[in-house]
């Protein structure tokens, strides 16, 4: 089983993760993790934090000589700004400790902060806000980069973009080889693939940037070149759909999940939203009239791109405050403000890539096994012949 945990605080000194499951023998760049990592941190919108940190990623267990050994992988990306908090967040308490906090007890409205400090029994949301913040979702995009290695071997890519930013929408539809050529840009505004569409979408920015206001969006993530058959109809918890739906939503300020043409599909008639099916003889092999289920039927693969999109809520720290309540003296005052972002939804595009990856990789292992990648290549090359046998 594929497994991944994350750990580490906004302002601690490092993120951490690890990965384990992953075969021996599956070859991997450092350069392609920091790479997946600097795309996160890019996109007109962005706040102060991405000024300060360059994310890099040490890989310190699990590979040697650029190939995974079988064991867990352990990741640690340091926080640069973490010399600002050393007397801030201390691991053990010293000597007028007390009074260098930065405590928040001033909750802000769509953030962790009140239901976590009621929760665990704080009167200050520092230490909630600090692991609830999506800072924690660069170690996710460190271990998705890994995910999208091992899927690489089998010819499977995961890429993103933006279809809209707040009222401004992609009005049409996209390629893939348009999503690989935004994917290899070297300057990321908005991550869309069409440059009329993306100006209106920067019209949005400015406008909350002069409001001092936040923006959201929606971001969609396709998967390329998959196998017809991963996932199950067997079990609810099997679906790949659901597990896919889950993994999206676990990403801070993701509110909706849609795969293929949900939204569509839900005003019309039945006759309009079905992927009719054909068969070509000369090349053996089934294909479809569309794509509206996304490549997803009952919770199973179909052999077409595979379409996630994520619904993004505007960020909830905004510069200008919102009204709230002071927790210790129950008084209403204005939200706190910390550094934040206007628009995050390229970025999060990226970390929907690293969970979809994730996801994929857990059932490819699901379905194909094996301890080395030379055996997994071996199960997928005899399930593809099977298939094409069909």
């Amino acid at each position: 089983m594929l497994r991944f945990e994350t750990a580490g605080e906004s302002h601690g000194e490092c993120l951490v993760a690890t990965l384990t499951g992953l075969p021996a023998g599956v070859p991997i760049s450092v350069a392609q993790v920091n790479h997946e990592l600097w795309r996160r941190q890019q996109g007109f919108g962005r706040g102060g934090r991405m000024k300060i940190e360059t994310d890099t990623a040490e890989l310190v267990t699990g590979v040697r000589h650029s190939q995974t050994i079988g064991s867990p992988i352990a990741i640690i990306i340091r926080n640069r700004d973490w010399q600002n908090w050393t007397e801030v967040l201390p691991v053990e308490s010293a000597e007028n400790s007390e009074e260098k906090k930065k405590p928040l007890t001033r909750p802000r409205p769509g953030h962790a902060d009140l239901a976590g400090a009621i929760k665990y029994s704080f009167t200050d949301a520092r230490y909630i806000l600090e692991r609830a913040s999506a800072r924690e979702t660069t170690a996710r995009v460190a271990v998705g980069a890994l995910a999208k290695q091992y899927l690489a071997q089998f010819g499977v890519q995961v890429l993103s973009h933006v279809i809209q930013v707040g009222t401004a929408q992609l009005e049409r539809l996209v390629d893939w080889d348009e999503l690989v050529t935004l994917s290899q840009k070297e300057e990321v505004l908005l991550g869309c693939v069409d440059p009329e569409a993306e100006t209106r979408m920067k019209a949005v920015v400015d406008e909350a940037y002069r409001t001092g206001d936040t923006v959201g969006g929606v971001f969609e993530v396709r998967a390329h070149n998959l196998p017809i058959g991963l996932g199950s109809h067997i079990t609810w918890d099997t679906r790949l759909d659901g597990r896919l739906a889950q993994a999206i939503l676990s990403i801070q300020a993701v509110k909706g999940v849609e795969i293929g043409e949900a939204e569509e599909a839900a005003t019309v008639f039945g006759s309009k939203v079905q992927d009719t099916i054909h068969y070509d003889k000369a090349e053996r092999r089934f294909h479809r009239g569309a794509n509206k289920a996304g490549g997803l039927e009952g919770g199973i693969t179909n052999g077409q791109d595979l379409v996630v999109r994520g619904l993004l809520k505007p960020i909830s720290t905004l510069r200008r405050p919102l009204e709230s309540v002071d927790m210790t003296t129950k008084d209403p005052a204005a939200a706190a403000y910390e550094r934040s972002d206007v628009c995050v939804v390229p970025a999060a595009g990226v970390i929907g890539e690293a969970m979809v990856a994730i996801v994929l990789a857990q059932a490819f292992l699901e379905k194909f096994g094996g301890d080395s990648l030379k055996e997994s290549r071996r199960n997928y090359d005899g399930y593809i012949q099977q298939v094409r046998e069909f």
